[in-house]
């Protein structure tokens, strides 16, 4: 039903008004009486639970951060089967982001393009939010994902993360930093170990007894992606998150002239499936075996999660097949696993 849907009306509205359409009823599918429905129909089999970060996870697989900018949807979220849903990225300073158009379906792929450039109300306006939530009790694990103000130098990013982690870390189950977005400039200069580790440093102070991740690019060497690794280790981080969006546009399916129109941003989605597995691997050498791997890229399918699984992942994040596979997507997957 779903796939039909999709292709005869929502694959013709812009994607980021389909986006926020979409986010309404996933409101709506929070509140009750229609949250203790959904959640009856889409529950997790308690076998999936997981035990990391200190936290138990209701399932293996959970929504990755740019899905819900704001916290406005983690009820619904959780009602619809997710095991944990990761808000953000929220900046210590409302903003923009940038100008649109700045998502786009790249559907022969099961793909996305987006430039959205960390558009969300700021961190004071998600401390209210998730602060109520923390009053309701949310029946699912809430990380938050922390990332550059774009009006802040990037020589001054340090300030502006300890900000952003000061007002949030309290209220979060886990605090991810998002130094590898491709559409802030510079921001993807501070994965340099040199430079990362004092930021890291700095915000874990900030974050207290709040777990602490970091968020890398697929489009580092392996090389330096272990050094990232080892550095998240020693730092005492809790764990890292592999990986976000590339800016790499390498063997797609889609017409070359629809994929040029789009323009610069970050791709996500099935093409990412291959790297993504890859970055895995490499970071899964590079820790030790309880540190927490987050895998997140070109995921779909069961049985995607179950290899992420298998390949030493603890948990999994999707996004851009929401997209596709439509609002029951989260209990497929669950059904699935073994």
């Amino acid at each position: 039903m779903y796939p039909l849907l999709f292709r005869a009306v929502l694959s013709r509205f812009d994607p980021e008004f389909a986006h926020h359409a979409g986010m309404a009823v996933i409101r709506v599918l929070g509140a009750p009486p229609f949250a203790w429905a959904t959640r009856a129909l889409c529950a997790p089999d308690p076998a999936h639970r997981v035990s990391t970060l200190g936290l138990i996870f209701d399932s293996p697989f959970g929504v990755a951060a740019g899905f819900d900018k704001n916290a406005v949807g983690v009820r619904g979220l959780a009602a619809l089967g997710f095991g944990h849903v990761e808000v953000g990225t929220i900046t210590a300073i409302p903003q923009d982001g940038n100008p649109k158009p700045r998502l786009f379906r790249l559907v022969p792929d099961r793909a996305v393009i987006n430039r959205m450039g960390f558009n969300n109300a700021g961190a004071d306006a998600a401390a209210k939010r998730l602060a109520k939530l923390r009053r309701r009790r949310p029946a699912t694990i809430i990380g938050v994902n922390i990332g550059k103000s774009r009006v802040v130098e990037v020589e001054n990013a340090t300030a502006d993360y300890v900000s952003s982690a000061l007002a949030l870390a309290p209220l979060a189950d886990y605090l991810a930093v998002n130094v590898s977005s491709p559409n802030t400039p510079g921001l993807r200069g501070l994965q340099a170990v040199e430079t990362l580790a004092p930021l890291l440093r700095a915000v874990k102070i900030a974050a207290g007894s709040t777990p602490l991740l970091v968020k890398i690019a697929p489009d580092l060497p392996d090389e330096e992606i272990t050094a990232i690794a080892q550095l998240a280790v020693s730092e005492g981080l809790d764990g890292i998150i592999a990986h976000n969006t590339t800016i790499g546009r390498e063997g797609l399916k889609t017409d070359a002239a629809v994929v040029e129109a789009a323009g610069a941003g970050g791709l996500s989605g099935a093409p990412l499936r291959e790297r993504s597995m890859e970055v895995l691997r490499v970071v899964r050498a590079a820790v030790p075996g309880d540190f927490c791997v987050i895998s997140v890229g070109g995921v779909e399918t069961a049985s995607d999660v179950q290899e992420r699984l298998d390949a030493g992942a603890t948990l999994v994040q999707g996004y851009t097949a929401f997209l596709y596979r439509g609002p029951l997507w989260a209990r497929q997957i669950n059904k699935g696993l073994r």
